[in-house]
């Protein structure tokens, strides 16, 4: 079956910079566009950014433009995603999805085929 296995998360100052992993297995990887989402405490999960399945386009939401960077290596079959310049806004769990029917920019909670089960992120002032 289908899994995506999220690692990387902990705990880190403000300013400072985080690079998580998603491992995916199950799926033809390089078929899927893959997203990372977040869900802050007491908030609802919301769409950070996405990444085609060649790898080739990305897009981002604009409170994480120029500080988040997400890349794909479809040999290891796992998609990245780079934070820097961290705030304690960017607190949350953070997952990643796929899905094969839409296109990145309109990646939503409620559409994406496959999830993983997160990994927490904590940002101290």
């Amino acid at each position: 079956q289908v899994q995506l296995v999220e690692s990387g998360g902990g705990l880190v100052q403000a300013g400072g910079s985080l690079r998580l992993s998603c491992a995916a297995s199950g799926l033809t990887f390089r078929n899927y566009g893959m997203g990372w989402f977040r869900q802050a405490p007491g908030k609802e999960r919301e769409f950070v950014g996405g990444i085609t399945g060649s790898g080739g386009s990305t897009y981002y939401v604009d409170s994480v433009k120029g500080r988040f960077t997400i890349s794909r290596d479809n040999v290891k079959n796992t998609v990245y995603l780079q934070m820097n310049s961290l705030k304690p806004e960017d607190t949350a769990v953070y997952y990643c999805a796929a899905d094969r029917r839409r296109t990145i920019a309109t990646f939503s909670v409620t559409t994406m085929t496959y999830w993983g089960k997160g990994t927490l992120v904590t940002v101290s002032s």
